[in-house]
């Protein structure tokens, strides 16, 4: 559980921005063209062109580092804080990604207040996630239950994956 830890707080602390580098002209033009048909999706919960921008930035940028699919992540979002920032669930998680307190004191320096963060929430839950991901093998089913604490049970992986295709590009 140590090496678990240590690793998950690397990854949790490292405050690389999220700014999106590309290898080639191409990969730049296909986040452009990514990026522009998702602020159109996102423009009934983000009104505002530079918030939608910035969110969409960030999370592209938390998926990737973290080496998961962006539509997953904004599927997981849409299902667990329907895109609010300061959603709070009667179990208490908080954000966009839902995290429950517990984990900033367990990989961070205890401030869940920080979990309503953008960019420290996104980075927080998509960690979370990929630490789930690879404890189940690969196995999205399985992972999605474990980040929603109903490991084994549809409804949480069916709501995601479900939300996951209204975001594919």
């Amino acid at each position: 559980m140590d090496s678990v830890r240590t690793a998950l707080s690397s990854a949790v602390t490292n405050h690389a921005p999220p700014v999106p580098e590309f290898v080639d002209t191409e990969s730049r033009l296909d986040y452009l063209r990514w990026l522009g048909t998702m602020s159109e999706r996102l423009k009934k919960k983000k009104t505002d062109f530079e918030t939608r921008k910035e969110f969409l930035q960030t999370v592209w940028y938390e998926s990737k580092r973290a080496g998961l699919d962006v539509a997953l992540v904004l599927g997981l979002i849409q299902v667990e804080s329907n895109f609010r920032k300061f959603a709070v669930s009667s179990a208490g998680a908080r954000g966009y990604m839902q995290v429950m307190p517990f984990w900033t004191r367990l990989l961070g320096d205890g401030d869940a207040g920080k979990l309503f963060h953008m960019q420290t929430n996104l980075r927080f839950g998509c960690v979370i996630l990929r630490h789930y991901l690879d404890r189940e093998n690969g196995n999205l089913f399985m992972a999605l239950g474990r980040y929603n604490g109903s490991r084994g049970k549809s409804p949480y992986p069916d709501a995601v994956l479900g939300a996951r295709r209204l975001w594919e590009h």
